[in-house]
């Protein structure tokens, strides 16, 4: 009777033990799974912002005129600048898509940024982009719509992951106010 006893108890720890391993398994990979989801977010932010970062501060760059900006709306940014340093002045412009230009994510709210040099218009792949916001600042760091005092130009950019963790989506948020050099004053 010992025996049973003994055989009924070993196989109730060895399934504890199993159910405990497969547990820890399963949780591993739901962490490694959120972790890279994580890293993939930051690393598109990452990405999204330089790009803004290299062309915002570019904004007048051997422009001859008083004003070089031409659109300044939350949405959209136009502006000379000889972006490309060929002797040229161009015209760059950003604006965001609707959520449905991006039909070929499984994120039903992400997003493609515009990118257009004078009239060559690139939509990068939409890097979980969801939001987008322009706002200009005057030399007190005060919000203005007034072109002719603009100094900074103050981006936000809202990036969530391409497939939900969990349930819901994660999500980041990068903020960046940038003084571009070619403003006159």
């Amino acid at each position: 009777m010992n025996t049973i006893l003994d055989i009924a108890g070993s196989a109730l720890v060895g399934g504890a033990i199993l159910f405990i391993i497969l547990h820890l398994n399963i949780f591993s990979s739901q962490q490694k799974f959120t972790s890279d989801k994580e890293l993939e977010i930051q690393r598109y932010s990452k990405t999204i912002a330089e790009v803004l970062d290299h062309d915002l501060r570019k904004v007048g760059f051997k422009y001859v005129g008083s004003n070089p900006f031409i659109t300044t709306t939350e949405k959209n940014l136009s502006f000379y600048s000889d972006i490309d340093s060929n002797g040229v002045m161009d015209v760059v412009s950003y604006s965001l898509s609707d959520s449905l230009k991006a039909y070929k994510t499984p994120n039903p709210r992400d997003k493609i940024l515009y990118r257009a040099v004078n009239s060559d218009t690139i939509g990068g792949p939409t890097l979980g982009l969801i939001d987008l916001k322009f706002t200009y600042l005057n030399n007190d760091g005060q919000k203005t719509a007034i072109k002719d005092s603009i100094r900074y130009i103050k981006t936000e950019i809202w990036v969530q992951s391409s497939e939900p963790v969990d349930t819901a989506y994660i999500f980041t948020y990068w903020e960046m106010t940038i003084h571009p050099r070619n403003i006159k004053y």
